[in-house]
């Protein structure tokens, strides 16, 4: 074959077939969905073969473009790790540096730690993905990702961010005022309970724990929300209780704004981890952004 397919090409196959879009795969790879779409007939043109079918709403592989595509999967992936391990062979941090976090972590890290480590190293740019499911941070090529602390892989090397934390039912005492306040989680079924879901659509359960007695509840009311800030400002409203981690209520509720209710029913629990792979070198970038963290996190204890 005497005109190869580019790298190019062959990363967007894969990206496509990843993601079955053409335009979440154009975000990942910064160009136009457009851009995308031409590529690939012109790959296919020259291949000879139907790589992906395509419908106005849907985009998959054909079984060559699958093949295809899982013979390339490893390639790419050892591509991306020598590549890495040239970056870590620097000590100057330089590229981008590429993290995936909750929503209201990724506001966390904008108002604390990314700041002081933009401002420190100006030749690294933060790629910042708010993604509400967990992302396999490897297949998905990023340096490192946020999550609890009991929700690390194994296989990772974990650093804490901030101390442990508890999720907190609070409401406004608007809501309250006239109304008789919860004193176990089963009262809750006398409440408006503003609830959430995981990404997959699936209604939250909220968990207790009091004395070693688990107890979970599976909430009512007419709000359903997907975003911790807007559960918060739903509370604030006055429009019902909500369930939401203690950093994002302790302002409001030193401010009088919101009031905690089973507070006993409340326990701690680790907190957050900046986690990475273990099996790799650490990029110069990712390096200088755990020192940040670090540093954050002593200035925080102190």
């Amino acid at each position: 074959m005497n005109d190869l397919p580019s790298l190019t090409e062959l990363r967007a196959l894969a990206a496509i077939a990843t993601y079955r879009s053409f335009r979440k795969a154009a975000d990942e790879l910064e160009v136009a969905p457009s851009t995308l779409s031409h590529m690939m007939s012109g790959l296919e043109a020259r291949l000879g073969t139907r790589l992906l079918n395509r419908t106005t709403r849907s985009v998959s592989p054909t079984q060559a473009g699958e093949r295809l595509v899982e013979r390339l999967r490893p390639i790419l992936h050892d591509l991306h790790s020598a590549l890495t391990e040239i970056d870590a062979s620097q000590d100057h941090p330089r590229g981008t540096l590429r993290i995936t976090s909750s929503e209201t972590v990724s506001l966390l890290l904008l108002q604390t730690v990314i700041p002081v480590f933009l401002g420190r190293f100006p030749e690294v740019a933060v790629d910042l993905m708010a993604e509400a499911a967990f992302v396999d941070i490897v297949a998905e090529g990023f340096d490192a990702g946020f999550r609890l602390g009991e929700h690390v892989p194994r296989d990772m090397v974990a650093v804490r961010f901030g101390g442990p934390s508890r999720m907190l039912t609070v409401a406004s005492p608007s809501y309250l005022s006239g109304r008789d306040l919860p004193r176990t989680p089963d009262d809750l079924s006398d409440h408006r309970c503003i609830r959430t879901r995981t990404p997959s659509g699936r209604s939250c359960k909220w968990e207790f724990e009091r004395h070693g007695r688990a107890v979970t509840v599976d909430v009512s009311g007419p709000l359903v929300m997907n975003r911790t800030e807007m559960m918060t400002e739903a509370a604030l409203r006055g429009l019902g209780i909500a369930f939401v981690p203690e950093p994002v209520a302790r302002p409001h509720l030193d401010a009088g704004l919101l009031t905690s209710v089973l507070d006993e029913w409340c326990p701690p629990y680790p907190g957050l981890f900046l986690y990475y792979p273990g099996h790799r070198l650490v990029p110069a970038r990712l390096r200088a952004f755990i020192d940040v963290l670090k540093a954050f996190q002593r200035e925080a204890c102190a």
